[in-house]
């Protein structure tokens, strides 16, 4: 699989915006006034929407602040990784996988240099971004351990070793994923989100060859 750069049409680009302009009105109004001293209401009157379309977005003014929670793409994508076969790495793809998690991000490095000081200041907060980076985690390693039973139908025998090499599996590719988001941000986005995906996960192929081979 390839990452490949989305065109929206113009309803996605407006929709898009208006996500982004609530969620700048509420860590902006965050930051100046403190997270008890802001309500929807204020943050509505600022990105210049009704607070019924806050909410078409937001559940509550928490969420607008953490941000989406990452998803997967749909599984039609997914069993192209998951039956990709012994003869490709259990790397290769993945950052195909994790490409979604860069959408509405990848080109606003503003929006994320924000969040990120919101974040710091508010422990709550960090810990619902936190629930929901652990929910993401979840969901992938249960797609490496189908990728595993398939390229290793023994290992499906013992549960035990199977969650442990799905979870190593996971673990380090959130390591590149890591690696690749803060390039980015360390770079102000001067590249493309997902192309430091791509170039994160090429650097650990060329890591781990050496031990594939041996």
């Amino acid at each position: 699989m390839t990452l490949e750069p989305k065109t929206f049409g113009l309803r996605e680009r407006k929709r898009l915006a208006t996500r982004r302009a609530i969620q700048l009105a509420a860590l902006d109004l965050v930051s100046d006034r403190g997270l008890d001293k802001v309500t929807v209401d204020e943050i509505s009157r600022i990105a210049d929407v009704s607070p019924r379309t806050f909410f078409n977005y937001f559940a509550s003014k928490e969420i607008a602040l953490v941000g989406d929670a990452p998803e997967l793409p749909p599984e039609e994508l997914l069993l192209g990784y998951i039956n990709a076969g012994r003869q490709s790495s259990i790397f290769a793809g993945i950052a195909a996988l994790l490409a979604p998690a860069t959408d509405g991000v990848a080109e606003d490095p503003e929006l994320m240099q924000r969040r990120r000081e919101v974040l710091k200041k508010y422990p709550q907060l960090f810990a619902m971004r936190m629930t929901a980076m652990r929910h993401f985690e979840d969901q992938l390693r249960d797609v490496v351990a189908r990728r595993l039973t398939l390229d290793d139908p023994g290992i499906a025998a013992d549960p035990d070793a199977l969650a442990s090499k799905a979870t190593l599996v996971t673990l380090v590719a959130f390591g590149a994923m890591r690696h690749a988001w803060t390039c980015w941000a360390d770079t102000d986005g001067v590249v493309g989100l997902g192309e430091r995906l791509k170039d994160s996960f090429d650097q650990l192929g060329r890591i781990l060859t050496p031990v594939d081979a041996a």
